[in-house]
C-alpha cells in the first residue's frame, strides 16, 4: 500500500532533484532559472489558479467546511509561530523564516501530488483549497513579517502592507477567478484557452525551479531552527486540520485535499520572500530544503495513515 503512494511521488520529487541538478550543472544557464522563477510567479501559476476556480463549481456546500479544516491548521501553524517569538526577540529576522517554514505551503507539490495520486476529483478539491489558502495565507505572512521588520523596512507601514499585497499576482489571479465564476463566465473565448495551455506548463515547470532554489549548503544551518519548522509546519499545522476535520465531520475526499496542503513543505518562494523583505534569506533555503527531503517519505506515509484512520 506504502509504495502505490510513494510510486506516483516519486516521479515529482525527481523532477526537483532534476531542477537542482541542472542548476548546478548551469544548463542551460544562471539566469535562466532566474528569470523563469519570474514567469512561474507572474505567469504561469497565476493563469492555472485563475482557470481552475473560474470552473469551480461552489453549488456543493462544501466551501464551508473545508474552510474550516485548513483555516483550523494554518492558524494552529500561525499561533505556534507567534509563541515562539519571544524567543527570537534579538533576531526578527530568522523568526520571520520560522513563520514562513511553519505556515506556509508548497501549493505547487500539493496539487502535482493530487493529480499524480488521486486523480482529477481531489485535483478539483485541492484547488479548491488553494483559492482559499492562498489569499488568507498571503495576507497574513506578508502583514505579519512587514510588522516584524518594519524598522529595518522603513516608511509607511501600512502603505508597504497594501502595495504588497496589491501587486501580489496570486492574488489578483484568485479574486479575477472568483468574479469570472461568480458571473457565470465559466469560458471565455480566447483567454480560456490560453490560460489553460500555461496553466498546464505550471507544474512542470514550477517543480523544476523549486529544485533549482534549493540550497544544499543551507541544510547545515541552525538545527534548532530546522526543528522548530519542521514541527510547526509538518505536524502543528496537519494537526490542525485533522482535528477540526474529525470535529466536523468532513468528507474523506475533502480531508484528503486539505490534508495535501497540511503535510507538503513550506513554499519554495518563501525564500525569495524572505530575500526581499529583509527575513533571513540563508535560514529560509535550509528550512525549504530540509522540509522538501522529509517529504518525500512524511507525504505518503501520513496519506496511508490517514485512509487508515478514515476507513475505522
Amino acid at each position: 500500500m506504502f509504495a502505490t503512494l510513494i510510486l506516483p511521488i516519486a516521479p515529482i520529487f525527481l523532477l526537483i532533484v532534476l531542477g537542482h541538478l541542472l542548476r548546478r550543472g548551469g544548463i542551460p544557464s544562471f539566469e535562466f532559472w532566474n528569470l523563469n522563477d519570474k514567469l512561474v510567479y507572474w505567469v504561469l501559476f497565476p493563469c492555472l489558479l485563475f482557470n481552475k476556480i473560474a470552473t469551480l463549481d461552489f453549488s456543493g456546500g462544501e466551501l464551508g467546511e473545508l474552510a474550516v479544516a485548513v483555516y483550523a491548521g494554518f492558524a494552529a501553524a500561525i499561533l505556534f509561530s507567534l509563541l515562539l517569538q519571544p524567543f527570537f526577540r534579538g533576531d526578527k529576522p530568522l523568526w520571520t523564516s520560522i513563520l514562513q517554514g511553519c505556515a506556509r505551503h508548497n501549493t505547487f507539490i500539493a496539487l502535482a501530488v493530487a493529480e499524480q495520486v488521486f486523480g482529477g476529483e481531489i485535483l478539483g478539491k485541492a484547488t479548491l483549497v488553494t483559492a482559499l489558502l492562498i489569499p488568507v495565507t498571503n495576507i497574513a505572512i506578508v502583514s505579519i513579517m512587514a510588522v516584524a521588520l518594519a524598522r529595518r523596512e522603513g516608511g509607511s507601514l501600512l502603505a508597504a502592507v497594501l502595495k504588497d499585497l496589491a501587486r501580489n499576482p496570486l492574488l489578483i489571479a484568485v479574486g479575477l477567478g472568483f468574479v469570472c465564476n461568480g458571473l457565470g463566465l465559466e469560458e471565455i473565448p480566447v483567454v480560456t484557452q490560453m490560460t489553460t495551455i500555461l496553466g498546464a506548463a505550471a507544474l512542470p515547470i514550477v517543480l523544476l525551479c523549486v529544485g533549482a532554489n534549493i540550497r544544499v549548503k543551507a541544510m547545515a544551518a541552525d538545527l534548532r531552527t530546522m526543528s522548530i519548522a519542521v514541527i510547526g509546519k509538518m505536524v502543528v499545522f496537519p494537526a490542525g486540520i485533522l482535528t477540526a476535520g474529525m470535529a466536523i465531520g468532513l468528507d474523506e475526499s475533502l480531508f484528503l485535499a486539505a490534508m495535501l496542503f497540511g503535510l507538503s513543505p513550506t513554499a519554495a518562494s518563501a525564500y525569495t520572500l524572505a530575500r526581499a523583505m529583509g527575513g533571513d534569506a540563508p535560514a529560509m533555503a535550509g528550512i525549504v530544503t530540509v522540509q522538501t527531503a522529509i517529504s518525500f517519505l512524511s507525504m505518503p506515509a501520513s496519506l496511508l495513515l490517514l485512509q487508515y484512520l478514515l476507513a475505522q
